[in-house]
Order: structure tokens, then sequence, then C-alpha cells
């Protein structure tokens, strides 16, 4: 099992790589390369860098997943190609991907979108707190304990 995260705008990389490093399961981030860092990433961890163009690294991370793994990411596409392809998939608010909520979160953001192509103003996403933050630690680390 490893761990990829659609890293570009992620708030809880740092919760995912010491969980994930504390539990032996290697961590790849995959991000654009206008976020290219020169940082050290502790052992176990990797960062692939992609393209900057849209989707480059939801590309990515799907060529990379295999049935099992974890991918964290906001974005409800690459959610449901992960889950498509068996793998766990969560999102940062701490709320984990199924088939069962992943059409409806499609839906609405297909909604959206139209609205929004129709000229109406939609609301965006509620600012991330750190309830967020807490709910998410807890959710990840029951999943990979889940797995160890």
């Amino acid at each position: 099992m490893k761990i990829y995260v659609d890293a570009d705008a992620c708030p809880v990389k740092d919760i995912i790589i010491s969980e994930g490093t504390n539990a032996a399961i290697p961590v790849i981030l995959v991000t654009s390369f206008s976020h290219f860092s020169i940082a050290e990433q502790p052992s176990g961890v990797e960062t692939i860098y992609v393209d900057s163009g849209a989707d480059a690294a939801d590309y990515r991370i799907m060529k990379l997943v295999s049935i099992g793994d974890i991918i964290v990411t906001q974005d409800y596409g690459l959610a449901s190609l992960g889950l498509a392809k068996g793998c766990r998939v969560f999102h940062h608010k701490g709320f984990t991907y199924t088939n069962e909520n992943i059409d409806q979160l499609l839906q609405t953001r297909y909604l959206s979108a139209m609205a929004r192509k129709s000229g109406k103003r939609t609301k965006g996403p509620k600012p991330f707190t750190s309830e967020d933050r807490e709910q998410f630690r807890e959710l990840f680390k029951r999943a990979i304990a889940h797995n160890t």
C-alpha cells in the first residue's frame, strides 16, 4: 500500500507525512512544477513534479495507483477515478469518498459549474478549520491503522 497526495493545495500534507512515515507506508506527493521546493522530505516520502496543466497531477496519480492504495484529494473527479480503480479516497476535510456519495458530489459540482456558466454566483467551499484538520487526522489514523 502507498499513499498518494494531490499535493498542490493540500492543507494536511504534514499530517499525511507524519502518520504515513510513522506507519512505514510510502507517501508520494504529486504536485506541479509551480510548487517546486528544495526542502528535504523525510525518508519514505517522495515528491513527483508534473506540468502545471489542468489535471496533470490527477493523470499521474491514476497512472501510479494500485488497488488498495490511499489517495488524498479535494478533486471529485480524481476521487471518482480512484474509487473505480479500487483505492480508498479521502478529502482533507475529514470525509471518505465512497461509491455511495461520489455521484451526488459530482452532480453538485456539475450543477454549480452550470450555474456559474449562466452568470449566477455560487458559494465557494467553507473555510478550512482546525476542526476539519482534527477530523482528517482521526479519519486518516484509523484508515492506516486498519491496514497495518
